[in-house]
């Protein structure tokens, strides 16, 4: 493929840059120097924006041996993950599971809740129907769901299966910043795969920018530019995976409540919280809630940007205090 054009995830990572020429060039130009350092993660990349006095090599080898510990934990599309080997139990008892598995699935089940079942981390099944994701598609009913102790799961139904991949990305850059502020470095910006936390300032002193992506086909580019700070945001679309069958565009997000593709959503969610975890979780939440995504935000005091198709041009909903952020 000879096209180049610019992913979301190269987007959001080239915010510190790009969207830095767009709202400020001549910041841009005298801008003081940072490092980067990166590597591969979970089918896509992460970057690091730092000081650039920071120790790369250390902080790469902790960050990468950070990710590949969440990778064996948690992804549901390897054989040797923890979290496989809980989904091929086909049992209601108690699982013993590691912790870090525990806590996502109980922030998952949170958002469950808050959402109306808009995020549904048990929907693995119904997805393999539609041909998206790693699980099978499986008889299993709509309302089943998975339990969580502090260290044990439990399956409301045997053939039930978790999938954390709409919330599991989130937590990994979580612990990325978590790593990162424990060796001292306290103004950063990371990205991991289209999702971005930033602490602190750029090295001139501004907020570190971060752009939001045009999520129409055919369109690239930033739709928003983001000062960001202390806080993480996360967009959910389906620009990037979906399909276009008899005219009908499919979703790769399946609505929880009708076992289908959803339909009638926002081309693409931003949702900006205190942790990446939960944003991650709400972007993908609010994209399944289809038409009502602007009032369940608004219901939970979330901060969103919603950005629906309207023909030539994309028109903006801005719940909670999403603007506040604009650079």
């Amino acid at each position: 493929m000879n096209k180049i054009h610019l992913t979301r995830r190269q987007v959001l990572a080239g915010g510190l840059a790009a969207a830095t020429a767009l709202a400020c060039p001549a910041l841009a130009r005298s801008a003081s120097p940072t490092l980067a350092i990166g590597g591969p993660a979970f089918g896509t990349s992460w970057k690091a924006t730092l000081r650039a006095a920071a120790n790369a090599g250390v902080l790469e080898t902790a960050l990468q041996e950070t990710l590949a510990r969440i990778d064996r934990l948690m992804s549901p599309w390897r054989r040797d993950s923890a979290i496989t080997a809980f989904n091929e139990r086909r049992s209601r008892d108690w699982q013993p599971i590691d912790s870090e598995i525990a806590t996502v699935v109980q922030a998952a089940s949170s958002v469950r809740g808050a959402s109306e079942r808009a995020f549904d981390i048990a929907v693995g099944p119904h997805v393999g129907r539609w041909g998206f994701g790693p699980m099978a598609a499986a008889e299993v009913p709509l309302d089943a769901e998975v339990l969580a102790s502090d260290a044990a799961l439990c399956k409301s139904h045997p053939e039930v299966t978790v999938d954390l991949c709409g919330i599991a990305k989130g937590y990994a850059l979580d612990k990325m910043v978590s790593v990162l502020r424990e060796r001292g470095e306290e103004n950063l910006v990371v990205d991991l795969g289209g999702e971005v936390a930033a602490l602190g300032y750029h090295p001139s002193g501004r907020s570190w920018q971060i752009a939001v992506e045009d999520p129409r086909h055919g369109h690239f580019g930033s739709a928003e530019i983001i000062a960001l700070a202390g806080r993480a945001i996360a967009t959910s679309g389906d620009k990037v995976n979906g399909y276009t069958l008899g005219g009908r565009r499919y979703s790769h997000i399946i609505d929880p409540t009708t076992d289908e593709p959803v339909e009638g959503a926002a081309a693409s969610v931003s949702v900006i919280a205190d942790n990446a975890m939960l944003a991650d979780g709400w972007a993908t939440a609010l994209v399944s809630a289809g038409v009502n995504g602007p009032a369940l935000a608004q219901r939970n005091g979330l901060d969103a940007l919603f950005l629906f198709n309207e023909e030539a041009s994309l028109r903006r909903v801005a719940i909670g205090r999403f603007d506040e952020h604009l650079a």
